[in-house]
């Protein structure tokens, strides 16, 4: 049995490499080729979560599943928010093969997908991108976005101005962007063609009213019903496209919070990211559209990441 573990998933899950194999788990899974259940996600005390997502890569594919605590204070003492394994086994034998660690697989694969995203709904020349939230998530997609879109001028809003500024300066000198800190949301997107929620707000940090006609957003922040970082005009006004339709429609809180209020249907999920990968629905329909991903997260993006790297040994 192989254990992959944090230094290992970083130097060898490239966005380069992450990326393509996340658009082709996500093509696979909404054609139907890849098998798994709605994930089960238990609350702990004091906002803290685990969770467990099993998978299995078609029939007779590799499957197994991820096992992972989400501590979000962890982040702020210098430790990883998401702690756990994935843990594939051998189609072939049943046997346990691969150990990786999930929190580095979680952290690039999160950022992959929605580089695949952004890449597929986006406009082609898309360039000036806005970061709220400077969790750790915020540097991961600073750099998978800019393997898919050429960026000019990169924002960074989080309700502490130091953390904001001090990441700014972080990802300034490691990638050579322009990257400033914003004092508002609300300027943070004024310009922005591309927008990443990456927060852990459990109310709107986000309205419709501040984002113009054109802009993509990555809503990644929210993972579970309960914690909304969008208002409901966005929702509303937007091209909603899911990671998993099923998901969202469990686990997607600001898709369910605009339709509990009885602004949208079911309907309002106009398709999964992977259908628009595959030719069989519209991504976006014109220059002005307000597009948004709702990435939940997917099993078949970690099986598909460890399995890649377990395959090279």
């Amino acid at each position: 049995m192989r254990f992959i573990d944090e230094d290992e998933v970083r130097a060898r899950l490239t966005y380069e490499r992450a990326i393509p194999v996340v658009r082709a788990a996500m093509v696979a899974f909404s054609t139907g080729q890849t098998r798994q259940l709605l994930r089960s996600i238990i609350p702990l005390a004091e906002g803290r979560l685990f969770g467990i997502m099993p998978g299995a890569m078609g029939e007779r594919g590799a499957f197994g599943a991820k096992l992972i605590s989400i501590f979000p204070e962890n982040f702020a003492k210098g430790g990883p928010s998401h702690q756990g394994v994935v843990v594939m086994f051998d189609p072939d034998t049943g046997a346990v093969s691969g150990l990786a660690h999930a929190g580095e697989v979680t952290a690039i694969r999160t950022a992959a997908a929605s580089a695949v995203a952004t890449d597929a709904l986006a406009r082609p020349e898309a360039s000036r991108l806005a970061i709220l939230g400077y969790g750790e998530q915020a540097g991961t997609h600073i750099r998978a976005i800019s393997r898919v879109r050429a960026l000019s001028e990169v924002t960074i809003w989080g309700r502490s101005p130091d953390r904001a500024q001090a990441l700014a300066a972080k990802m300034a000198a490691e990638t050579g962007l322009a990257v400033r800190a914003s004092p508002t949301a609300r300027e943070a997107v004024a310009q922005a063609d591309i927008v990443c929620t990456l927060t852990t707000a459990m109310t709107p940090i986000l309205q419709g009213a501040w984002v113009a006609p054109g802009t993509h957003l990555n809503l990644v922040g929210s993972s579970y019903a309960g914690p909304v970082e969008v208002d409901d005009d966005l929702v509303v006004r937007s091209r909603f496209v899911a990671d998993s339709r099923e998901g969202v429609l469990a686990q997607g809180a600001e898709f369910l919070h605009a339709k509990a209020a009885g602004l949208i249907g079911d309907d309002h999920i106009a398709a999964e990211i992977g259908e628009v990968l595959a030719g069989l629905k519209d991504g976006r329909q014109s220059a002005d559209q307000i597009t948004v991903y709702k990435s939940l997260g997917h099993i078949v993006q970690d099986l598909a990441s460890v399995q890649m790297l377990l395959d090279e040994e």
